[in-house]
């Protein structure tokens, strides 16, 4: 007998049931301002679930603003830390929901960002644990993203930190972890090897290539889904680059047909060249 929803909640984070995840983050807009033009904040979001996205990650008040036919083949990840590009230290992130907020607009799950190395770092692992403590309480998974930034950190890709940053996030009581990948992308599998839990290899190449052969990598190396948002939305079809992505994580392939291609989504439900959503230049997805 389930004692809590979270193998519930857990379930409807992979809509194959394979226990493997495309999530699509969308909180860009409260750390770097808007991710789509206006009045086209809900045919992205559309697109996405067309394509095949497993879930969306937004901030609390985007999630109230959602029309309730969009997410019913899409979970909903109510994202609760936030810093913007303006701050003394876009390091330092901050509490800025809960768990009870998530559950009240019907979340499958609450994400938390955590950056090991910042100057913050001990209030942000504070949080951490303490939204953990409520998850158990209401039965909502938690990702903790967790990345290597901040002054202390010489390579945020060395795969004996990332494996040390996984271990946190498990020891605090996430059920997912979203990280940055070790480089050269081969040496993945040993961060994934010492996990507890499910990795979600954040973004993608930071050097704009191609994004199918690198989730396709991370997948080979033992990762449990991909997390990719800005490389998404500012995509001329993010419905096309979606289904590809989707592909890569629950099949194993990358589909066909370029990234900007409508690869089997019919024309009133895709973005085309002429949106391009390029807004969004900072930082990593």
């Amino acid at each position: 007998m389930l004692k809590t929803g979270k193998p519930l909640r857990l379930r409807r984070l992979s809509l194959a049931g394979d226990d493997r995840h495309l999530l699509i983050p969308l909180d860009h807009s409260v750390s770097d301002g808007p991710v789509a033009p206006p009045g086209q904040w809900e045919d992205l979001l559309r697109a996405l679930v067309v394509g095949g996205a497993d879930g969306i990650i937004v901030h609390k008040g985007r999630a109230r603003a959602l029309a309730p036919d969009i997410l019913k083949d899409c979970a909903l990840v109510v994202h609760l830390s936030a810093s913007t590009a303006c701050s003394a230290d876009v390091d330092a992130k901050v509490l800025v929901g809960d768990v009870e907020e998530a559950v009240a607009l019907g979340a499958d799950a609450v994400s938390v960002h955590v950056n090991i190395g910042s100057d913050t770092e001990g209030r942000q692992l504070a949080d951490l644990g303490a939204v953990a403590r409520s998850c158990d309480t209401w039965g909502m998974p938690l990702i903790a993203m967790v990345y290597p930034r901040g002054p202390r950190i010489e390579n945020p890709h060395d795969p004996d930190l990332l494996a040390h940053i996984v271990n946190v996030a498990a020891d605090l009581g996430a059920d997912l972890v979203k990280t940055s990948v070790a480089l050269p992308l081969s040496r993945m599998a040993e961060v994934v090897a010492h996990s507890p839990i499910p990795v979600l290899a954040a973004g993608g190449p930071p050097d704009g290539s191609d994004l199918i052969e690198y989730g396709t990598a991370v997948m080979a190396a033992g990762c449990r889904g991909l997390a990719v948002g800005r490389r998404v939305f500012s995509a001329p079809s993010p419905a096309a680059l979606v289904s590809r992505l989707a592909a890569v994580v629950h099949d194993g392939t990358g589909g066909t047909g370029g990234p900007g291609d409508t690869v089997g989504i019919s024309d009133d439900m895709s973005m085309t060249s002429s949106t391009h959503y390029s807004t969004i230049v900072a930082g990593v997805a």
